[in-house]
């Protein structure tokens, strides 16, 4: 922003200040039409291929925590009574657990292959 001031006799006092132009054009972005070029279009479609698969995998991975935690209560809490179920929950837990990334991998290859043809054509606009 610039201030301009007319001082008697001395001529012009010039002012910018960079942390308010900063803050118009913040303030100003807001209120422009956003338009999405074709590399933000790119990173979108790339992103939509992973989010299946992580939102899948999390779930996996929680259920798994979940079931381990509740086996590792039975040994130890509950030793005497329930040591041998909590030993059973606690690998069937650790078992779900490590499916969760092959699952991951698998949905997002699955998912990159159903929208390979969009991003290289997309990627080959780009570069073009």
């Amino acid at each position: 922003m610039t201030d301009t001031k007319v001082k008697e006799n001395q001529g012009f006092e010039y002012t910018y200040s960079a942390k308010q132009q900063k803050e118009i054009e913040k303030i100003r972005g807001k209120y422009i039409p956003k338009t999405e070029d074709k590399m933000e279009t790119l990173r979108k479609l790339d992103r939509s291929a992973e989010k299946p698969g992580t939102i899948i995998s999390i779930i996996i991975g929680i259920i798994g925590s979940l079931l381990l935690g509740v086996g590792m209560s039975c040994t130890m809490v509950w030793g005497n009574a329930f040591f041998a179920l909590g030993i059973v929950v606690g690998v069937i837990g650790i078992a779900i657990l490590s499916v969760a990334y092959p699952v991951y991998k698998k949905i997002t290859k699955r998912q990159r292959e159903k929208i390979a043809e969009q991003i290289l054509k997309l990627s080959d606009e780009i570069t073009l």
